[in-house]
């Protein structure tokens, strides 16, 4: 079936959740709650624990859990889970980045990169404690007029 074949849908205004995988959950809570100040929305268990960033979620999924299938059999998500560090990249301004740099650094998080991009939105990389690559970029990395 050729795409143009398809019926018509409407675009993506955003994303509203993205997962990232990590076996100890009390690690990544005190990480993603603590450190990086995230709200906690829920925790069952050592399976999942989920925050709240902006418009978006963060989930974080303890990988051998979620391959079970789901907890609560009146929620009926397929089973999932990955292998191996992800990625994700929040969005702050530049004073923003700033910011977070001098906090991952108070915290003792190590920054592994630290630069503009050749249109001159700054990122910076760090991992959380399931090794996973975090970003904090400025929005006008992708967006020229943010």
């Amino acid at each position: 079936m050729e795409h143009d074949d398809l019926p018509a849908a409407p675009g993506f205004p955003a994303v509203l959740e993205a997962a990232l995988y990590a076996e100890d959950l009390d690690a990544a809570e005190a990480f993603y709650g603590g450190v990086l100040g995230m709200e906690r929305i829920a925790r069952v268990g050592d399976r999942h624990v989920f925050f709240r960033a902006g418009s978006s979620v963060v989930l974080i999924f303890n990988p051998a859990r979620t391959r079970e299938g789901p907890s609560n059999p009146d929620i009926p998500v397929p089973p999932h889970g990955a292998e191996g560090p992800g990625h994700l990249c929040l969005s702050a301004e530049a004073q923003g980045v700033s910011a977070w740099c001098d906090r991952l650094q108070a915290a003792g998080v190590p920054i592994e990169a630290d630069f503009h991009w050749p249109n001159g939105a700054r990122s910076i990389y760090f991992r959380d404690p399931a090794d996973n690559s975090l970003e904090i970029a400025e929005p006008r990395l992708w967006f020229p007029a943010a």
